[in-house]
């Protein structure tokens, strides 16, 4: 299909104003999974999500503006919700978190889109702004955690409970990009009992 074609494609497509179409923005993210999945980052490119998805470029340039930016909803998406448990303790929580994000990033293409993300960042200004803007939201949800601990009292009241997701997000991110992704349970428990353990009331 020629570029135009594509993009008569998505003229028909496109709702009214600024608000997203959600068969496109389906079609967009299930095409770049897709791609992802079959013949990694490597040939991973808007042209290509573009043309799979039947979608003009320009939409997919006004809803995520760069590459980064698409390949993280790509990446959020395929996160299992396991990875954000309420296990009843802030230990179990962190168990959890630990467990579900190790075998996300070892069981699928995850952690390489995560390592190339975090890459495309150092050399990429527009990258660098996504990853922070995605790490902000990161930050939030990892952070409920933690103030699930503090509301049962379990956590001491004045625990930062943003300074605690940034240890949580710096030890898993010092793994992936070290090649250290850890899957044995018993080195995760000590490491979530460890991590907990100085934030106890």
């Amino acid at each position: 299909m020629s570029e135009q074609a594509a993009d008569d494609v998505d003229d028909r497509r496109r709702s009214i104003g600024a608000r997203r179409n959600p068969d496109t923005e389906r079609a967009i993210l299930d095409a770049a999974e897709a791609i992802m999945a079959e013949e990694g980052i490597a040939r991973f490119s808007i042209e290509a999500v573009a043309k799979r998805a039947r979608a003009g470029k320009p939409t997919i340039y006004k809803w995520w503006p760069d590459k980064t930016k698409l390949l993280l909803d790509v990446y959020h998406r395929q996160k299992p919700a396991s990875v954000h448990m309420d296990t009843g303790t802030v230990e179990g929580d962190v168990f959890a978190f630990l467990t579900g994000v190790f075998a996300h990033w070892g069981d699928t293409g995850a952690g390489q889109v995560f390592r190339f993300v975090v890459a495309e960042a150092q050399r990429d200004e527009a990258a660098a702004e996504s990853l922070r803007a995605y790490s902000a939201e990161r930050r939030l949800q990892s952070g409920q955690i933690f103030q699930r601990g503090i509301d049962r009292g379990e956590l001491a009241a004045d625990v930062n409970v943003g300074l605690c997701a940034d240890m949580l997000a710096g030890f898993i991110w010092q793994r992936l990009l070290t090649g250290r992704i850890e899957r044995d349970p018993a080195q995760l428990r000590q490491t979530a009992r460890q991590m907990v353990r100085g934030l106890l009331a």
